[in-house]
């Protein structure tokens, strides 16, 4: 069979020249790349989805449950207890990993004659899922220090009036935070509606955009995931916060049954065990203080995160420290932002290996 390049395809026009979402997944001692929480769930998680997938496999020859009505009241008792607001099913809609749900909500409010702006640098997913969806999405540069700068955002959405505005906080790959007080803004002045990207809230000591809802419910979606706190990267279950009139316009657009029985039932248990496994964050939050103190000392400039990474610098030729990195067993992600590099926050094991990788090369340069 003769080998077809993507050249040869007729592609659509705007997805020619891109690259798919992706990471190293190299088979190193400390892979700390991708942002995943490294603690395993909990033996009482494991038995308990052990004996529910048990229960379960007899009815796998039918359909799941089309809404995860179940789930989706899970989720917003957690919520509810997590960010203070109190909010019911309705104001919840899940999917699989925050990616899917910020894919329905451009199927839903983007597309072709519309305009989605996001603040780079910030997670790369969102041009590809614009591309995916034919909206045209304009990059915003960040500040110097890599925060949003308010006024820049405010000129941005006056001039471009887009459809979609990201917002994501903590960012990624940088870790800080967008107040409150300037997400505000930033929705206030947006013709169409803002999503808050808040995969990582739980590693932040700063309140969620959920609270500023009931005040903008035509206009505000948060959007969450299991992945980070929960130890539940495998388990792909990302969901978003919003009026229930967010939920109705998803659905709309939503594949049948795009949640299986397994996936809704094994975040379910994950809720129920949402104490023991959130446990690790305060651990990992410890950790990450530990890390950026240490760079700090060997001389890196670090981004102050609310994450459970570090964004630092600076670098004359930042692939070739991250090579140096790999090539002392340590992998770490290059981003692609001009003088920075990206690390997960591991188990303490892991971070004294990137630690001590960072002092040898401190010593270096």
């Amino acid at each position: 069979m003769s080998e077809t390049t993507l050249d040869q395809l007729p592609l659509r026009d705007e997805l020619r020249g891109q690259s798919a979402y992706g990471a190293p997944q190299l088979d190193v001692p400390v892979q700390l790349n991708t942002n995943e929480n490294p603690y395993s769930p909990s033996q009482a998680l494991i038995d308990d989805l052990g004996d529910t997938v048990a229960k379960l496999a007899p009815q796998l020859n039918r359909y799941p449950e089309r809404d995860a009505v179940e789930l989706r009241d899970a989720l917003a008792d957690y919520v509810s207890r997590q960010t203070g607001v109190s909010v019911t099913r309705e104001n919840l809609w899940a999917a699989n990993g925050s990616n899917e749900v910020l894919q329905q909500l451009l199927q839903a409010f983007g597309g072709p004659g519309r305009t989605a702006i996001g603040f780079t640098p910030s997670y790369s997913m969102h041009p590809l899922l614009a591309a995916g969806t034919q909206t045209e999405f304009l990059s915003i540069p960040r500040g110097e220090d890599f925060r949003i700068d308010v006024a820049v955002a405010l000129e941005a959405v006056d001039k471009h009036q887009p459809d979609v505005v990201f917002v994501t906080t903590p960012n990624n790959p940088t870790g800080d935070v967008t107040s409150l007080e300037d997400i505000e803004r930033i929705v206030a002045a947006a013709p169409g509606i803002v999503i808050v990207d808040e995969a990582y809230a739980e590693f932040s000591a700063s309140p969620s955009a959920t609270t500023l809802l009931r005040k903008y419910p035509a206009k505000l979606v948060v959007s969450r995931t299991m992945s980070k706190a929960f130890d539940f990267a495998g388990g792909r279950l990302g969901y978003f916060v919003a009026d229930p009139a967010f939920v109705e316009a998803v659905m709309l657009v939503r594949l049948p049954y795009h949640l299986s029985v397994l996936s809704q039932a094994a975040a379910i248990v994950a809720l129920r065990h949402a104490d023991d496994t959130l446990a690790t964050v305060a651990k990992l939050s410890r950790e990450r203080d530990r890390v950026a103190a240490r760079l700090t000392e060997l001389g890196y400039r670090i981004v102050p995160s609310e994450s459970n990474f570090l964004f630092f610098g600076r670098f004359d030729d930042p692939h070739a420290t991250w090579q140096a990195f790999l090539d002392r067993g340590v992998l770490i992600r290059d981003v692609g932002v001009g003088g920075h590099l990206r690390v997960t926050i591991g188990l303490p094991s892991e971070n004294d290996a990137f630690l001590a990788a960072a002092e040898e090369l401190s010593k270096e340069n």
